[in-house]
């Protein structure tokens, strides 16, 4: 029976308990990718070229970065910040997904816009009658913010390091998008900054050689200058430059939420349980009474 009411509750928006029908929320479905540190310590790569020359390049007074552990921190915490989302949903037009649509047409793969926050003809903003004079009709960076963190999550597992970064949404298509956009984006803006910093680095030091006359120093930033060219050269050439992909997102084939059986299920169990207790109470004092 618990069977058979899980499977019918499955295909259904409403699930009909005791006393009552239950409304069920719209299917979410969840994308992630399994990653892996780029730039592990431990033989080889820019983690231990920096550890190597560490020394000399604190005599010269340049920062070669710091080690993959803490290098992948930081990407994390950057993809959750709030420039990084904000600049993000911007660059890949997500305003519109994340703040005018009311659910997914699953048969024609196309979000269903809310007409009275959005008009996608002459592709504007609303505002609703009961809004502020100087609300702006279009979501702010935070609200955007707000409404995109709350469907993103990051894991990090204690036992090997590997990173799982997920997004949630009533597309299941929109969700393998945002999450392959995500790493891609969070690889090519580290990426960015390390290349800058490298060039930095190199300008630094050739204009410290320049400047001076002590044959020891200018072998140390000669080497310093070999060893970021190189590290200028690996970058340039590595894509996956924090963030390797161990298992790519997919679009998900099984809805994330609601649990639509375990609750109808659920939900029939307690009409049954409350509508026993009701019986008993009923005939105890019908019983005192006679």
């Amino acid at each position: 029976m618990a069977r058979q009411v899980a499977d019918h509750c499955d295909h259904l928006c409403v699930c009909r308990g005791w006393g009552g029908v239950f409304t069920l929320s719209t299917n979410t479905y969840k994308s992630e990718a399994l990653l892996a540190p780029a730039n592990e310590s431990g033989g080889g790569g820019l983690a231990s070229m920096a550890g190597q020359l560490g020394g000399l390049a604190s005599l010269a007074g340049v920062n070669l970065g710091s080690g993959g552990g803490s290098e992948t921190q930081i990407a994390l915490a950057t993809l959750q910040s709030r420039q990084f989302i904000g600049n993000f949903v911007h660059k890949h037009q997500l305003a519109v997904p994340l703040a005018a649509t009311e659910g997914w047409d699953a048969e024609t793969n196309q979000w269903l816009i809310n007409a009275d926050r959005y008009n996608p003809e002459t592709q504007t903003w609303l505002k609703s009658d009961d809004a502020p004079a100087d609300q702006p009709a279009m979501p702010t960076d935070w609200k955007l913010y707000k409404a995109f963190s709350s469907k993103l999550e990051t894991n990090t597992q204690k036992d090997n390091g590997l990173i799982t970064i997920s997004f949630e949404s009533q597309s299941p298509v929109f969700a393998q998008q945002v999450v392959e956009l995500l790493v891609n984006n969070i690889n090519a803006h580290v990426k960015k900054e390390k290349l800058a910093e490298t060039k930095t680095n190199i300008g630094y030091l050739r204009q410290q050689l320049e400047n001076t006359n002590l044959t020891q120093m200018q072998n140390v930033f000669y080497q310093l200058i070999e060893e970021q060219t190189k590290s200028l050269m690996l970058a340039e050439v590595q894509d996956e430059f924090v963030f390797k992909t161990v298992d790519p997102a997919i679009v998900p084939e099984e809805k994330a939420s609601p649990k639509r059986a375990l609750i109808c299920v659920l939900a029939t169990l307690l009409g049954g349980m409350l509508g026993v207790a009701i019986v008993l109470v009923r005939f105890a004092f019908r019983k005192e009474d006679v």
